[in-house]
This record gives structure tokens, sequence and C-alpha cells, in this order.
């Protein structure tokens, strides 16, 4: 027999209650703030930024683009996210949720930082209760977010600066270059210092996050110890396992790679091929300039790098900057509805209303049957 244990009655009771959640989330003035704020930079960077001057020239452009180079670069896009979505798996082994459900977390993490300001930490504390909705351990949880933006950002200040060391003597210096490098520096230096902090003086970090907690209000002091605790055993798992740190490293490196690939047949599509070089610097300085938080996820600050940085290197300017907004409207633009459906799928589809159920047994199942 099949059917609500509970009785039709209940079942509706429930229905009623999902579309009430859903209908204040739509109200929301966050989300309609969020929609507003799209919609304006929509315009702004695809209406009136680029060069009215050249308008004509660029209309001519679009008519003579490559169809086919368009669709490769859009999959190559598509690889990028896959790519994303097997570090996460690797940073979450053992025990990771599938690639799917992994997917579409991140998914709904570009969507919240593609439309909310402050870098990538609206779309990571999303991330975190999607998560923890899929029953992964908070420390867990926790470990693998930073493993997965830090070491992603580590991989890219590499290819950074292994483009860079190709290309200066080729190419020429700019002032730029010299200020994404030591951002890249710092970097560096924080992630081994926490490397270092976390395994070497683990009981030290633990008991001084213990005595930081307990002196803010509301933090649970035993269970911000718990989480840093957590957070140190994974670290040493990870860095004992060489084989899947060198996968994480691997699939931070293929989302990158696939990420400019892309961006080089978006203005291969419109008939100029940049020396890969030259974009890898280009694509290097705009993402790592575009981690400052002053525009969610580097919006124009990627294009406003990406464009006078490839016309710097002797590609037209019309065609740098068809290339890069077409490409930014794949990397950028296309994951805010796609997110926002995967979230939702993952919040109220059939999985997670599993999920709730299963939680809300464990709850509640001692107690009923006692």
């Amino acid at each position: 027999m099949t059917g609500d244990p509970l009785g039709p009655a209940a079942s509706t009771t429930r229905r009623h209650a999902r579309r009430a959640r859903l209908l204040r989330w739509w109200k929301s003035p966050p989300l309609r703030w969020a929609i507003a704020v799209v919609v304006v930079l929509f315009i702004l960077e695809y209406l009136l930024l680029p060069d009215i001057a050249n308008l004509h020239h660029s209309l001519y452009l679009l008519g003579k683009v490559n169809i086919a180079w368009l669709l490769v670069g859009v999959a190559f896009e598509v690889f990028s996210l896959l790519a994303y979505a097997e570090l996460t798996h690797t940073v979450l082994s053992p025990g990771s949720p599938r690639r799917r459900e992994l997917f579409r977390v991140n998914m709904s993490s570009f969507a919240v930082s593609h439309v909310m300001p402050g870098g990538t930490a609206p779309g990571t504390a999303v991330a975190y209760r999607l998560l923890t909705d899929l029953d992964v351990p908070a420390g867990t949880a926790a470990f693998g977010l930073a493993t997965q933006g830090v070491g992603s950002a580590v991989v890219l200040n590499a290819i950074f600066w292994l483009a860079l060391l190709i290309s200066i003597p080729l190419s020429g210096y700019n002032p730029l270059y010299g200020f994404a490098a030591l951002f890249g520096v710092i970097l560096f230096a924080l992630f081994f210092a926490v490397v270092l902090m976390l395994t070497r003086g683990q009981h030290r970090a633990v008991d001084t996050i213990h005595a930081w907690a307990s002196k803010i209000p509301g933090v649970h002091p035993d269970k911000a110890r718990s989480l840093v605790q957590t957070v140190a055993d994974r670290l040493q798992i990870l860095l004992r396992d060489r084989a899947l740190l060198v996968h994480a490293l691997e699939w931070a490196a293929l989302n990158w790679i696939f990420d400019a690939a892309s961006l080089w047949v978006f203005v291969l599509a419109f008939g100029t091929a940049v020396n890969p070089i030259d974009l890898l610097v280009a694509y290097g300085l705009a993402n790592i300039l575009a981690v400052l938080p002053i525009t969610p996820s580097g919006l124009g600050i990627v294009e406003g790098v990406l464009i006078p940085t490839l016309v710097g290197f002797g590609t037209p300017k019309a065609i740098a900057t068809l290339g890069v907004l077409s490409y930014r409207l794949v990397n950028f633009w296309l994951p805010i509805p796609a997110g926002g459906g995967a979230y939702l799928s993952l919040r109220f589809g059939k999985a997670g209303k599993a999920r709730r159920r299963r939680r809300t047994h464990r709850t509640n199942g001692p107690a009923a049957n006692g």
C-alpha cells in the first residue's frame, strides 16, 4: 500500500506549507533586490559599456561570427563546471555525495555569488547549507569548501605565474602583473601558514579557537573547537593520501584551463586567434583581481581587465570586446538561472523531500515508538 501514512489531510497540509514557503521566498526583499541588481548590471554591461563608436563594426562582426566555435566555447565552459564538481567530490571524499548533487550545489553557489556582493562568501554559505542538508558533516563541509576555494586560487596563481614567466620576455611587463603576483605571494603565504598551523600546531590551534569562541556571544566554544578539529583531521587525511591530493590539484587545474579555453574559443569565434600564453596572462590577471570583494564575483573587473589586456596583446578592440562579453554571458550570466533551478531542485525536489522525511524520522522516531 502506498501513500502518506498520516492520511491525505496531512499530505495536503504539507503541500500548502511548501507552497507558502516558496511564495515567501519569492516575495522576500533580498530576492527582489538581487533580481533588480542583476537586471541593472546586465543592461550596463551589454548595452552601455561596449564602445558606441565601434557599434557599426561590432554589428558587422556579429554577422560574421562562427556559430560552431561558439558552441565549442559553451562546451568548454560545461567541462569546466564538471571539473569543479569533480574537485568538490575529491575534497569531500571519502563519503562524498553523488556528483550530480555536488554539481547542483556548485551551481547554486555560483548563482548566489553572481548576484550578491561580498566575493564568494554568500555562495559559500549557501553551499555549506546545502552540503549539510545532503548529510555531509559540518566539519567535513567546512573543510571541503575551504580547501576547494583556497586550493583553486593557489592553482590559478601558479598558472598565472608560469604564463607570466614565459610572457614577460616576449611581450613586456605591465605594472598590474606585479600587483597580481604580490597578491599571489600573500595568498600562498597565508595558505601554507594555515596548513602548518593545522598540522604541526594542531592542538594549539584548536585550543586557541576554543578560547576565542568562548569570548564571542552566541558562539558555542565546544562546537567551534570540534569544527576546527574536524577540519584539521580532514586536512591530514588529504595530505597523507598523495593520490587524493594529486587528483584535487588536477581537477582544480582542469577547471581553470577549460574555462580559459572557453574564453580563447569565444574570441576565436569572432576571427582572432590569441596567443595561448598571452590569453593565460590576461585570464589569470583578471581572475586574481576579481577576488577583491567589490562587485558580485568580479563583475566589471573581469571585463575591465580582460578587454584592455587582450587589446594590449594585439587583439582588435571590437573583437576583444565581443569575445569577452560573449564568454561572460556563458561564464557569469547563465549560471544565475541555472543555479536558481538547481537550488530549487535540491531544496524542494523529491530528493530534498526524502531527506527531510529521514531527518524528521530520526528526530521523532524514538519518541513516536516509545
